[in-house]
């Protein structure tokens, strides 16, 4: 087995191309590097260097182990960190999410999950959750999309429905539920992270304006004393933000979106191996999702 800082050695000088720039950036002698690179040609039998006077490169065949080192450092080093993250999974259980949603709720009923569980701070994208789940960085994840595979599965936790807060003056508040088509024109205010709900309303509402608030307390004091329109769901009631906001704003009406595309399934992934240790989370949240 070649050992990892022969690789490093061979890496770095192929990306710098000189024995005193692999060394200085390794921190190590000149000599020491000299000596590694002899000894990666006599381990793997292979003619690694061409030497000419004050001159040293890769052969073809170098530039080849070069590129099969880099790859070999890589995978070290996921190897490394998926039993650290395995052993890490063991003692907290982790939550992600790519829709805010679920980690909101997940929030609400904090006291009642078990005393190592870590929720996400913010919604990432589905591909990163996945690949997270993968890697043992999170034990549990969300999405707005089923997964079945031979090591992940999904448990569908309820559907998240899309509503919009208008004043009760506009002539659509006086409606029992409007549609995307409706708010035609309209200027929104809006969370930043919404996930997938982002590119639903700019797909579904024609000519609309977002403006997008990375903050959610800035986005409650803007809609407390402006007139902008804002989107809210049925998990809303569990937001520490929101509740605020409605009452600070009574003027508003809540009108849910009959849009197929304002209805929003929920699903639970999670590494089958997992299922055990994640299933009583699953309940608790299945149990508190709201209609």
């Amino acid at each position: 087995m070649i050992e990892n800082y022969l690789l490093e050695e061979l890496v770095t000088f192929a990306q710098t191309g000189t024995l005193a720039k692999t060394a200085a950036i390794l921190n190590v002698t000149q000599p020491t590097v000299t000596r590694g690179m002899q000894k990666l040609e006599t381990d793997w039998g292979v003619h690694l260097f061409d030497r000419q006077p004050n001159r040293l490169s890769l052969t073809p065949a170098g530039k080849l182990a070069a590129k099969e080192a880099a790859a070999l450092l890589v995978a070290n080093h996921q190897a490394v960190k998926r039993v650290r993250n395995f052993e890490r999974s063991q003692q907290v259980l982790t939550i992600a999410a790519s829709i805010p949603g679920p980690l909101i709720a997940l929030n609400h009923i904090q006291s009642e999950l078990p005393v190592n569980t870590q929720i996400a701070a913010a919604s990432q994208p589905e591909e990163q959750v996945v690949a997270g789940l993968k890697n043992n960085d999170y034990l549990l994840g969300f999405s707005n999309h089923s997964l079945s595979t031979e090591t992940i599965d999904s448990q569908l936790i309820g559907t998240e429905h899309l509503a919009i807060n208008l004043n009760q003056f506009m002539f659509q508040a006086n409606q029992a539920a409007i549609t995307f088509a409706e708010l035609k024109d309209f200027s929104f205010v809006v969370p930043s992270d919404i996930g997938p709900w982002r590119e639903i309303i700019q797909a579904n509402i024609p000519n609309a304006k977002f403006f997008y608030q990375e903050e959610r307390a800035a986005l409650a004091e803007i809609t407390k004393y402006a007139d902008f329109p804002y989107f809210s769901t049925n998990i809303s009631a569990f937001d520490a933000i929101v509740p605020q906001q409605a009452k600070a704003n009574d003027s508003r009406v809540c009108l849910p979106i009959s849009d197929a595309a304002a209805q929003m399934p929920i699903y639970a992934i999670y590494l089958r191996s997992a299922k055990n240790r994640v299933q009583p989370v699953i309940s608790q949240l299945k149990a508190v999702w709201p209609d």
